[in-house]
């Protein structure tokens, strides 16, 4: 079914991308996962192609538009799971919350090194205790003159080890609860800072994960995001588009390997055929194309609504659990249909089957979408 979500101006920039991932990422996929993490230079080739401004304003290089993000999501997502992930964090997640609730001060200092992958973000709201309940917070902040002292810590932050800055999280007013939440823009070099070792994980081995420690850092209101007390508002309001973004670099992930299993089960032979002729196989793949392009089409929906600011937090939940659920039931078959070779890692649906889990957790477990989704039908 033909897709009528993009331009022609959309379709070029894809060809831009998929020109760079070419020439600079796929070759050097194996170094990326020995290293457990992306090196500078991979930054620094995206920011020089204009890749990782496109959620800023237009005057630090954004697109105004989406669906260019989109575009670069499903781009990603078909060369590895992890791709999307650091770069979502880094540029449609952390980056929007300097675009749109930093002073201008913070925009001039932050945003060009952003667009030009010499500054590199992350986000720091899961702690060891807190999972996903984002209002149990333990990291605080507490004022110290015209200063603020944080200490804490958090877990799973994706882009932990490598970042230039992460934006926290952080109790200021332990009395109000969710109320007292204020966000800062914390530096990597700030005195009390420090990271834990990159976390061993079972897939997305490309994603640097690790802990965070904050040990008598000081800050002042300058690194302040958006208003004080005001955090876990902020965070709401952002959410939708982490979720969005999730579920296109799910869509994408799953359909490429799907693809690439055909070709394999075309190729592959046994007892004098290949094995997609066996009608046990062509009728699972004809329901996995069927399931994939159903979830491709909402997904395409779901972003025409986000880009012209039409998406709701509800909407985001069920794109989220959804197209991560799918996702994993897909990949689980195009395993099987490999046989022993889908449990080699060599083989890439056997890394993808790996990386695709924690798609479930994560941006909000799929247990808190659909409570989020069953509160909306008055449950």
């Amino acid at each position: 079914m033909k897709r009528t979500l993009y331009s022609q101006d959309h379709e070029d920039f894809r060809g831009a991308v998929r020109t760079w991932l070419e020439r600079d990422v796929i070759p050097n996929g194996e170094e990326y996962i020995a290293n457990k993490a992306l090196p500078r230079e991979f930054w620094l080739k995206a920011g020089e192609n204009g890749f990782l401004g496109l959620a800023l304003d237009e005057e630090y290089g954004g697109a105004g538009d989406f669906r260019y993000n989109a575009v670069l999501a499903e781009e990603l997502a078909k060369v590895n799971a992890a791709l999307p992930t650091c770069v979502g964090i880094n540029s449609d997640i952390t980056a929007p919350y300097i675009n749109e609730l930093g002073t201008p001060e913070q925009k001039e200092r932050w945003l060009p090194g952003v667009a030009s992958g010499e500054i590199v973000l992350a986000i720091g709201m899961t702690e060891p205790s807190g999972g996903s309940d984002l209002a149990a917070l333990k990291t605080t902040a507490v004022r110290d003159g015209d200063e603020w002292v944080i200490n804490g810590s958090k877990t799973f932050i994706t882009n932990g080890y490598s970042c230039d800055i992460v934006i926290a999280a952080v109790r200021t007013a332990p009395e109000l609860g969710p109320k007292g939440i204020t966000l800062f823009a914390i530096e990597a070099t700030k005195e009390g800072f420090s990271r834990g070792r990159k976390l061993d994980k079972v897939g997305m081995e490309e994603s640097d994960t690790s802990e965070l420690f904050f040990e008598n850092v000081r800050v002042t209101d300058n690194e302040i995001i958006g208003e004080l007390n005001k955090g876990f508002i902020h965070m709401m309001m952002k959410l939708p588009q982490e979720r969005v973004a999730c579920a296109i670099a799910n869509t994408h992930h799953a359909k490429q390997i799907l693809l690439e299993t055909i070709q394999y089960a075309t190729d592959r032979q046994a007892f004098g055929q290949s094995i997609g002729k066996f009608q046990h196989l062509k009728f699972k793949m004809a329901e996995m194309v069927t399931e994939i392009e159903v979830l491709e089409a909402y997904m395409d929906k779901c972003t025409e609504a986000h880009a012209a600011g039409e998406l709701t937090p509800v909407e985001a939940a069920k794109a989220k659990w959804y197209s991560s659920d799918v996702q994993g039931r897909i990949l689980d078959e195009c395993v099987q249909i490999h046989g022993g070779y889908g449990f080699m890692n060599e083989y890439r649906v056997a890394r993808a089957w790996r990386d695709a889990r924690v798609t479930k957790i994560w941006a909000g477990s799929n247990e808190i979408m659909k409570e989020l989704i069953g509160r909306e039908l008055g449950f």
